[in-house]
Formats: C-alpha cells, sequence, structure tokens
C-alpha cells in the first residue's frame, strides 16, 4: 500500500522541480531527514488505527512519513497554497489515504471533519505553535476525541510545556497542558536537520489526553485567564495582584509568586473568583 509512495523522487528534489522555497512568513523551516520524519511519525500512538491531522505539511516530508507508517488516513491543513503541486503529487500517491485542506489552521474546525477520533502530529510553525496548541488543549477539555498531540516546537517551548511548579520554565502552557493531559519530551532535533536552519533547537513533545484529569475541570478558558493574570505579574506576590482574598481558604498565604502554584490550586483559584 505504501510502494508508490516509496517511489516519489526526495523531497528536496520535488521542491526544486516546483520552484518551492521556504516562507519566511508562514514560519516554515522544513524537514528532509527521512530517518526524523520517520521517527516522529513511528512516535504516534496507533498510527495504524487512527486518523492523522497534520499542521503546516509544506512540501510533505512528514506527510510522506505519516503514510509510510501506516496511517489509515491523514488530513493535511496547509496555508501555503504554493505547496499544492507538491502534495497533490502525494495525494495521487497515497491510494485515497491523503487529504489537503489549503486553509489557515487557525480558522479550521476540525469538528467539521466528521472523525470519530483523530491524532495530531505536526512540525509546526514556530509563528503559531503555542496557539495552535492552546486551541487544541480547550478543545480537548471540551470533549474533541482528540486521543494524541506529537508536535515538534523549539525547543524552549517544550520545556515550557513539561515544566512543574518553581520550575523558570512553568506557566501557561504548562499549567493548562497538566490540567488535562500527560506530557512529555520524546526526543531533541538539531537545527541542522531543518533547511532553512533555524537559530535555536527544536524537540518533539507527546501530550496524551487524560480522561479522569478532565473530569474535574469545569472551565479551562477561565483557568487561563487566572494564570495569565498572575503570571503578567510574575515577580509580584500574589496578594498584590489579587487584592482581598481570603488566601488562607486556598492553603496560601498571599506572599507566594504564581510560579509557586500547584496547576490544581490555579484550577481553584479561577473556580472561586472568576
Amino acid at each position: 500500500m505504501t510502494d508508490k509512495i516509496f517511489s516519489l523522487a526526495p523531497v528536496s528534489v520535488m521542491m526544486r522541480a516546483h520552484g518551492l522555497e521556504p516562507k519566511k512568513q508562514f514560519g516554515q523551516n522544513f524537514l528532509f531527514d527521512l530517518n526524523l520524519t520517520g521517527r516522529i511519525a513511528r512516535s504516534v500512538p496507533n498510527i495504524k488505527s487512527v486518523p492523522v491531522v497534520e499542521v503546516g505539511p509544506g512540501p510533505g516530508g512528514l506527510t510522506r512519513a505519516l503514510l509510510m507508517a501506516g496511517a489509515p488516513r491523514v488530513i493535511a491543513i496547509e496555508k501555503d497554497k504554493t505547496t499544492a503541486p507538491i502534495l497533490l503529487d502525494i495525494i495521487s500517491a497515497s491510494d485515497d489515504r491523503l487529504s489537503v485542506i489549503f486553509d489557515d489552521a487557525l480558522r479550521v474546525n476540525l469538528a467539521d471533519l466528521g472523525l470519530k477520533e483523530y491524532a495530531v502530529c505536526a512540525n509546526l510553525p514556530y509563528n503559531v505553535g503555542t496557539e495552535l496548541l492552546v486551541g487544541w488543549l480547550q478543545k480537548i477539555a471540551s470533549g474533541e476525541p482528540i486521543r494524541s498531540l506529537t508536535l515538534m516546537f523549539q525547543r524552549e517551548v517544550a520545556q515550557r510545556i513539561i515544566a512543574k511548579p518553581n520550575d523558570k520554565a512553568y506557566g501557561r502552557l504548562s499549567i493548562l497542558t497538566s490540567l488535562i493531559a500527560d506530557a512529555k519530551i520524546l526526543f531533541d532535533v538539531p537545527s541542522t536537520a531543518f533547511f532553512p536552519q533555524p537559530k535555536v533547537q527544536s524537540a518533539v513533545v507527546q501530550i496524551i489526553p487524560n480522561l479522569e484529569k478532565i473530569q474535574k475541570i469545569e472551565n479551562l478558558g477561565a483557568i487561563e485567564q487566572i494564570t495569565a493574570r498572575l503570571f503578567n505579574h510574575r515577580r509580584k506576590m500574589i496578594r498584590a495582584i489579587i487584592p482581598n482574598v481570603e488566601w488562607e481558604r486556598f492553603g496560601l498565604t498571599g506572599a507566594e509568586r504564581a510560579e509557586n502554584l500547584t496547576p490544581e490550586t490555579f484550577a481553584l483559584l479561577a473556580k472561586s473568583l472568576l
């Protein structure tokens, strides 16, 4: 079933043939390393039995890897329409397993795809990666059937996702993620693996929704509001940011800073104060 995909010309050759270059305005950094794209694709849990949504396929390096790993269906969302000739070639070789939506992923409602469940796997554009992640976390909290997120970020962002209280990187992303899912860094990706080569290192993060955690959360949006309010003044004591609160009700003195509070405390504050 994957023979046609294997027979496609290398991504770099297809790019040259169609005059395609990475575009800075889309935050594009393409992966050509087949070992890396294959490793990312094989990291998707149950890859052979769950549809995969990919954001920002570009010239289709990871797209091809997902198909070769056995994904029954891949839905790729691409904003840059100049990639169409290459992606159309991959569609032709995919035995109807690949479809492409040419649109901004921030505007696409994945619920409209009619999937009973799906995984997300993407080498995310640096300029919209965190915004997309927060959107997916909100969808998971509201019951969207996302089974896993396997995503590449800048290493700094990856560390923010998995950070714990009192860590320097601890903040909104780690709090929202840990309240509804289990997250870990799978592996690092050197900047030399990309074209063009970015100035920062990258890492692949896997986020698995946790139903037990999700059932305890009433309003992830409210939690995001309270984290933003407190972390906007992260060096101040919380009682100076939100006055006239009986902090003892929450097991606090008010002298703590945002980075000292657990995700569960943020959830309790959001429920009580907003």
